[in-house]
């Protein structure tokens, strides 16, 4: 069973690409609408740790790639869940990964497994910008 910390926000905002990975132990944020015991009617918040490469790797092994980070509570108790995949992984208002997977939920030793964002899609954050450049273009 997942508990998330208290919501802190549920509108979105426009958020900054990341273009290279964040620190191991880096307090970051992970939202969705997942399994709580039951699908919530608002977005849930929850501020994870990101974990080193070793400790994901102890904690998954030979299951994690380079393409992947965990983050989380080795103690357990919070966590992303069934229905927070594909939600962003935010650090420093930038997006850092987006949720894949686990064993369970907020599970002892197991946390949470994120896209390393900024490794898979280092393309995306150029055409982002060219993207919001466009929009706010004057028609001819």
């Amino acid at each position: 069973q997942r508990h998330h910390a208290d919501q802190t926000e549920s509108t979105c905002r426009s958020e900054q690409l990341r273009a290279s990975c964040c620190a191991s132990f880096k307090v970051c944020q992970v939202s969705g609408w997942g399994n709580l015991p039951r699908y919530p009617d608002t977005l849930q918040c929850l501020e994870v740790p990101l974990l080193s490469d070793d400790t994901c790797f102890n904690a998954y092994p030979f299951q994690i790639t380079e393409n992947m980070i965990c983050a989380g509570y080795l103690e357990g108790g919070k966590d992303s869940c069934q229905g927070d995949s594909g939600g962003p992984l935010m650090c420093d208002g930038e997006l850092q990964g987006v949720v894949s997977w686990g064993h369970g939920c907020a599970q002892r030793n197991k946390p949470g497994v994120h896209t390393k964002f900024a490794i898979m899609f280092p393309g995306l954050r150029t055409q982002w910008h060219l993207d919001e450049q466009k929009r706010f273009m004057p028609a001819g």
